[in-house]
C-alpha cells in the first residue's frame, strides 16, 4: 500500500492546481456569469439602490428648470439643512435675484386708449413657494419629476361695463405745483397719463411703479429734485410722487386695502402731514387690492399747476359705494 499523507497532499495540490486553472479560464471568457442578463427581480432590486433625481419642470414650456439629487444635498444626513437649501432656492426662484427676474409678476391693469380701444395689460402670477418646497420633498425619496405651482390671475371686469365706467365720480382729489419748474412738472404729467383710464377690477391689484413703469431719460423723464434718505437730492423723474400720492388720497376715499405704501422721510408741501405716498422704481411701491366689491376707473386731470385723480364707476354701483 502507498502512503495515504502523501497521496492525500497530492491530490490536494491537484485541486489547488485545477482550481486556479478554472479562475484564469473565469477570467479569459470575461466571467460569463456577470455578462449574463439579469431577471426582473434583479434588476428591481438595482433600482431600489439607484440615486433617486427630482425634476422640476415650467408646465407652461416644458422647459427643465432644476434638477435635484436629494442624497447629495443631504435629504437623508441632515433634513433641516437639504430643507433650507430648498426652501432659499424657492424664494429666488419666485422673487429673483439681483438681475434674474423671478416668477412672480405684478398685475398690469387694462387701460383706455385715447381712441377708445381697450390697451391690454399682464395677469398676476404668482409661484407658490411653500407648495413647491412641499412638492420637491415629496418626491426627494423615491425620485420624479414635478411641475412648478404657478398661479395666474387676470383683471376681473366685464367688457360690457367699460362704456358706463365713467359714468359718476365717487372719489376725487387734487394737489398743486409750482408750474415754473418745468422738469418735475413734466414728470407728474407723464406719470399722471400712465394711469389715466386705467380699469381696477374687483378684486384687481394696482401696482404704482408696474403701472407707471421706470422713470428714464428715454421715456422722457426730466432730471428733478426729490427726497432720499431725508436729504434733498436731483434724480430722473423726481416729482412723480405727487402723482402717487394724489391718487392714494383719492383711492382712500372708497375703502380699497392698502397693501404696500410708504412715507417720504421728510413732510412735503402737497398733501398733509402723513397723507403722502412715496415711490421709487425697483424698491418702493403704493400698492392696493380694489375690495369695494364693484370695478371702477382711474382718471386724471393735469393742468398748468395741479393735478386732480379721480375715480368713476357706473350709476348702478353708486349705492353700493
Amino acid at each position: 500500500m502507498g502512503n495515504s499523507k502523501e497521496d492525500e497532499k497530492t491530490v490536494n495540490e491537484l485541486e489547488q492546481q485545477v482550481e486556479e486553472l478554472q479562475k484564469e479560464i473565469d477570467q479569459l471568457k470575461g466571467n460569463v456569469k456577470d455578462s449574463e442578463p439579469t431577471s426582473p427581480e434583479e434588476e428591481e432590486k438595482i433600482d431600489h439602490v439607484k440615486p433617486a433625481i427630482v425634476d422640476v419642470i415650467d408646465p407652461n414650456t416644458n422647459e427643465l428648470i432644476k434638477t435635484f439629487l436629494p442624497q447629495e444635498l443631504g435629504y437623508s444626513s441632515n433634513f433641516d439643512a437639504y430643507k433650507n437649501e430648498i426652501e432659499q432656492w424657492a424664494r429666488n426662484l419666485a422673487r429673483g435675484t439681483g438681475n434674474q427676474p423671478g416668477y412672480d409678476q405684478r398685475m398690469v391693469l387694462d387701460q383706455i386708449g385715447d381712441n377708445g380701444q381697450i390697451i391690454k395689460g399682464s395677469p398676476m402670477i404668482i409661484l407658490k413657494e411653500k407648495e413647491l418646497v412641499e412638492k420637491v420633498i415629496a418626491a426627494s425619496k423615491t425620485g420624479g419629476e414635478i411641475e412648478l405651482p404657478l398661479y395666474e390671475t387676470t383683471s376681473s371686469y366685464d367688457e360690457k361695463e367699460i362704456s358706463s365706467l365713467d359714468d359718476i365720480v365717487v372719489a376725487t382729489y387734487t394737489t398743486y405745483f409750482d408750474p415754473s419748474i418745468t422738469g418735475r412738472n413734466k414728470n407728474i404729467e407723464l406719470s399722471s397719463q400712465s394711469i389715466h383710464n386705467v380699469i381696477v377690477g374687483v378684486d384687481d391689484y394696482f401696482s404704482f411703479n408696474t403701472q407707471v413703469g421706470p422713470r428714464t431719460k428715454e421715456r422722457g423723464y426730466q432730471p428733478a429734485t426729490e427726497i432720499i434718505n431725508g436729504e434733498y437730492v436731483m434724480g430722473i423723474g423726481g416729482g412723480i410722487c405727487q402723482t402717487s400720492s394724489t391718487l392714494y388720497n383719492a383711492v382712500d376715499q372708497l375703502g380699497v386695502q392698502f397693501v404696500e405704501r410708504h412715507h417720504h422721510s421728510l413732510s412735503v408741501g402737497y398733501v398733509p402731514k402723513g397723507r403722502d405716498a412715496t415711490v421709487s422704481y425697483g424698491s418702493l411701491d403704493f400698492r392696493f387690492q380694489n375690495t369695494t366689491g364693484v370695478p371702477f376707473l382711474i382718471q386724471t386731470i393735469y393742468s398748468k399747476d395741479s393735478i386732480t385723480v379721480q375715480i368713476t364707476t357706473s350709476k348702478e354701483y353708486e349705492p353700493l359705494l
